[in-house]
């Protein structure tokens, strides 16, 4: 199944036209543990500047 997946960070080696993320995977992590209660709380750890 493919996931289309958005991103706003244009400085990222894994932006493409479109706001789309070219990343094989993306890593997802809670800045607070394991758990977030909302998305203020997490980051992309996929994030490689270009």
């Amino acid at each position: 199944m493919k996931i289309e997946v958005k991103c706003e960070v244009e400085n990222c080696k894994y932006w493409a036209e479109g706001d789309k993320c070219v990343a094989d995977s993306i890593l997802v992590v809670a800045n607070t543990g394991k758990q977030a209660a909302n998305e203020r709380e997490t980051i992309c750890d996929t994030f490689e500047k270009m």
